[in-house]
């Protein structure tokens, strides 16, 4: 099995909470997890800028092999900062000590994993749940939930409102409700405008479609994703075509080069986007290329945010 806790998506840090304050739950729902699958083997792979929580994970495993508490064998493993790596696959070749590429699929990791196994890739806030389920009972997460969805949701907030954080919240609830409810509302002096509902590669959509359920197949339609569950809050303070070019560079510093239309996406829509003037059917027409050809969901999502800006802030781009 091997736990992706890299964080590597922009404006997320619930698994840094999980780790630094509730470590024994997160390793016991892991091995929990790995014992069920029958593992072997588990391999944790930790952003290397949470050098803290090496140091408190690493004093934790050695408890759980001195008491002989788990026969799964635990190997945490650095990760060198790469955004790529959040592909599952890209993660499975870093973990070999090979550059993080995507591999090509078919075969999948549940076939053809890491050092060639079978392997299950879980993330570490599903893993934290799997003890409170057991401990608690299905009907217990069952029971919250908003807006038809049900279960519990870590959301990392960050932006204009007045008390950011990491946000433990019904699944479902809306961002408008999320702002309110569990934030404080808007920082002063700055008025509702847009979100990004998923990190840099969730889009952004403007403050009158802020009553969109936040879960999993409700953010689609609209184009976005919730991704990582990374609520980035806008104002009317915020230049919104300024805040999609800084998320493309970002996408072009982080693109593994493997693949050509990601490679070269990236930079020509940086290009593009730093023009006074965007050539909307031209970025359009890029943004469905990289879409459509790239191998991995860097350069498939990358757009997102171009394509949400040209569809719900025309008045920026003017």
């Amino acid at each position: 099995m091997a736990v992706n806790a890299d964080e590597g998506e922009p404006g997320t840090f619930k698994d840094r909470f999980y780790l630094e304050t509730r470590p024994h739950r997160f390793l016991e729902g892991m091995l929990i997890a790995a014992t069920v699958v029958e593992a072997a083997d588990v391999y944790l792979y930790l952003r290397d800028e949470y050098p803290a929580i090496r140091a408190l994970l690493l004093d934790e495993i050695a408890l759980i092999e001195r008491e002989g508490i788990a026969q799964t064998r635990i190997h945490l493993r650095r990760g060198a900062g790469a955004y790529i790596c959040g592909e599952e696959s890209a993660m499975l070749e870093s973990l070999e000590g090979k550059r993080g590429l995507p591999r090509h699929k078919p075969p999948y990791p549940s076939q053809v994993g890491l050092f060639g196994r079978p392997t299950l890739i879980h993330n570490v806030e599903t893993l934290y749940w799997v003890r409170e389920i057991v401990e608690r009972g299905a009907d217990w997460l069952a029971s919250h939930g908003r807006n038809g969805r049900k279960g519990l949701r870590s959301f990392s907030v960050s932006g204009r409102v007045r008390d950011p954080g990491v946000k433990l919240a019904p699944a479902g609830i809306t961002a408008r409700e999320l702002i309110e409810e569990y934030c404080g509302g808007m920082a002063d002096g700055h008025a509702f405008k847009g979100y990004l509902p998923g990190g840099a590669s969730g889009g952004i959509l403007p403050a009158s479609l802020a009553d969109i359920p936040l879960d999993f197949g409700t953010l689609e339609p609209y184009g976005c994703l919730i991704g990582s569950a990374a609520v980035v809050v806008l104002s009317d303070r915020d230049d919104i075509k300024a805040a999609a070019l800084n998320l493309m560079r970002f996408f072009e510093d982080e693109s593994c080069g493997q693949c050509t239309p990601c490679r070269v996406g990236t930079e020509k829509a940086v290009r593009l986007m730093s023009e006074k003037v965007w050539n909307e059917a031209l970025l359009d027409e890029l943004a469905q290329a990289m879409t459509d050809a790239s191998i991995c969901g860097l350069g498939q999502a990358a757009c997102n945010p171009l394509k949400m800006v040209m569809k719900h802030f025309p008045e920026d781009l003017r």
